[in-house]
């Protein structure tokens, strides 16, 4: 019997950590993808308290809010995803209400009004994030997509 060869070159670690779990489409449901998403972050060595963590906590409860106020269906429930990807940590919530689109990156939107209380959430997004997009689910849906380039 032989051995099992070596490759001769090292290879670069895999850094690539991911967490997906369903919510429902409640507030309840928003806060509590919030509340794990940061801790998921800070096992994954992103701190509470730090700018990474309160941009993600920031990004992860609009989108939760918008998936449960917006694209709720009823009896369906929402997906986040959260991707550390090297240096680039990516917030993906889907919900299942692909006809309400909401207008992607660089779209004109009307500007609320003073004291409204809603119209806000994607403006957040899209100060707070690198990179944002609205994408097709499949098989029924939509995914809105964040991403926030890390520096250590």
């Amino acid at each position: 019997m032989t051995a099992p060869s070596t490759p001769s070159t090292h290879a670069a670690p895999v850094t690539v950590r991911v967490f997906t779990q369903r919510f429902s489409s409640t507030p309840r449901g928003a806060r509590l993808a919030r509340r794990l998403a940061l801790h998921q972050l800070d096992t994954w060595g992103v701190p509470h308290g730090s700018p990474a963590s309160d941009t993600a906590a920031l990004l992860v409860a609009e989108l939760a809010a918008n998936a449960v106020t917006h694209g709720r269906v009823p009896g369906r429930d929402f997906e986040l995803a959260v991707k550390l990807l090297g240096r680039t940590l990516r917030v993906e919530v889907s919900d299942t209400r692909g006809e309400r689109r909401p207008p992607g990156p660089g779209t004109s939107r009307p500007v609320p009004r003073s004291l409204a209380e809603d119209g806000r959430g994607l403006l957040l997004v899209e100060a707070l994030a690198d990179r944002w997009d609205v994408l097709d689910r499949v098989p029924v849906g939509k995914t809105v997509v964040a991403e926030l380039d890390l520096t250590h």
